[in-house]
């Protein structure tokens, strides 16, 4: 396969996603010159694999483009002389999170995908399949670029590029994209005028932002968005929407990722993700009914378009961001994105070696980020603790360590430490049983001494 005809494989290609990566795609039909592409999912997943699929190929189509969609159950087959692949997939699917989220909930504690006790439980099941991913492209497909939005994805890009020694490796985000166009519209300006610097790690990131003048207008927007006469509003869908303190993000002097509500103002989240829970409505439940509703709609032999039901799933602009990415790879465009890639001193505060979230032009070979220096105290001692827990979480998901799993949860600020750590991290050990072959032993030991903790999981998963 050569440059000049492109194989194309998404890893989760039955994702309720893959019509917006499609799009994408079909959006770029001049810069990509694309011959084949590949979407990949496994046996659990190959009822919603045929039905994206079909739209998939009528969305091309519809098109007039000769491209080829291939749907497989066979990742070695998709990845043989890849150019390049991008991750989407959910190990245990959308049951899996409902775990993840109901069981630290039913103790008063935040699940969350990505960031509470939930996300370093998501990592855990992801991180060993996306290095096994990495095992068949050292053998398959050695030149092609890997573009992660697998989440939790700065732990899972980092595992990719540090451990799997997959350098070509670039995470994407959602949420950079939405204070991008909220800042553009707040300041009544086109986005590209406008000149953005974001730094930090997944889900827990600060930006700052200026005009084509050279002013900076961060601290405008502060008011603007937070302010004490500024409406409560939030561009994600799936992030409860509390107001920040304002004399805090002021104090700051940086904008906020959507994502620190759960730590600036944790109480409130966690008041509102119980009364989900107790309603039977936790985020996990509502996306699991609205890809339902998404999956009948995307049967409709007529349909052969991104429908627009496919924004409340809540990581709109995803895929989009990935077709972006991969042309500004392909033909050297540097267009400025924000990626979690290789720290190299662009965050002083952080480790050389690791990575961050962070604003830059990508090149052909790769992201070249801005430099941001340090962050203010405040701020430095928050994300330097962040960082911490996500090496610690990595460790524990490569060696399945027992014990560095019970640190991460002990140092993840939204979890109780002691006792309550340890709960928690028993129960979702039992409950996530199949997917975490890593710490079998652990578990077995757990299932033999404990059967109060099976009894309790049972208990739970059957209310549900």
């Amino acid at each position: 396969m050569t440059r000049d005809a492109l194989k194309i494989v998404t890893i989760g290609g039955g994702s309720s996603y893959t019509p917006e990566l499609i799009e994408g795609y079909i959006k770029r039909k001049d810069e990509l010159p694309i011959k084949e592409i590949w979407l990949v999912d496994i046996e659990e997943g190959k009822e919603k694999l045929a039905i994206v699929g079909e739209m998939a190929k009528r969305m091309v189509k519809a098109a007039g483009l000769p491209w080829t969609v291939h749907l497989t159950l066979n990742r070695r087959e998709a990845l043989k002389d890849a150019d390049y692949v991008s991750t989407q997939f959910r190990v245990g699917l959308l049951n899996a999170r409902i775990k993840d989220e109901r069981i630290p909930l039913s103790h008063g504690v935040l699940g969350q995908e990505t960031n509470g006790a939930g996300g370093m439980f998501k990592a855990f099941r992801t991180i060993p399949v996306i290095l096994d991913i990495i095992k068949d492209m050292e053998e398959l497909c050695p030149d092609a670029w890997l573009v992660n939005f697998t989440n939790p994805a700065g732990m899972v890009t980092e595992a990719a590029i540090k451990h799997g020694g997959w350098k070509k490796t670039a995470g994407l985000c959602n949420v950079p994209i939405g204070h991008r166009k909220q800042a553009a519209e707040k300041l009544n300006l086109p986005e590209d005028e406008l000149f953005f610097k974001f730094a930090g790690i997944n889900h827990f990131h600060w930006h700052r932002v200026w005009d084509k003048t050279g002013k900076e207008r961060t601290a405008e927007l502060i008011d603007l968005i937070y302010g004490p006469q500024s409406e409560t509003e939030s561009h994600l869908k799936n992030i409860h929407n509390v107001p920040f303190h304002y004399e805090q993000i002021k104090d700051l002097g940086m904008l906020p990722c959507g994502y620190h509500r759960y730590y600036y103002i944790e109480d409130e989240m966690l008041e509102h993700s119980i009364e989900e829970f107790k309603k039977g409505e936790t985020r996990a439940q509502v996306v699991k009914a609205t890809e339902a509703r998404l999956f009948e709609l995307y049967k409709d032999p007529n349909l052969d378009y991104k429908p627009k039901e496919l924004e409340e799933r809540g990581g709109t602009h995803y895929s989009d961001a990935a077709c972006e990415l991969i042309a500004s790879i392909q033909n050297d465009k540097r267009t400025d994105m924000v990626v979690s890639t290789a720290n190299n001193g662009t965050i002083t505060d952080l480790p050389y070696d690791c990575i961050v979230e962070v604003s830059g032009p990508v090149t052909s070979h790769g992201p070249e980020p801005y430099n941001w220096g340090a962050f203010p105290p405040a701020a430095r001692g928050i994300i330097q603790m962040m960082k911490g827990m996500e090496e610690t979480v990595i460790r524990a998901a490569i060696d399945g360590d027992y014990g560095a799993a019970l640190h991460a949860f002990t140092v993840n600020p939204i979890v109780p430490g002691g006792a309550m750590a340890k709960t928690l991290l028993d129960e979702l050990l039992v409950a996530h049983k199949e997917h975490l072959p890593q710490f079998a032993e652990k578990i077995n030991e757990i299932e033999a001494t404990q059967p109060e903790t099976v009894a309790y999981v049972s208990h739970l998963m059957e209310s549900n």
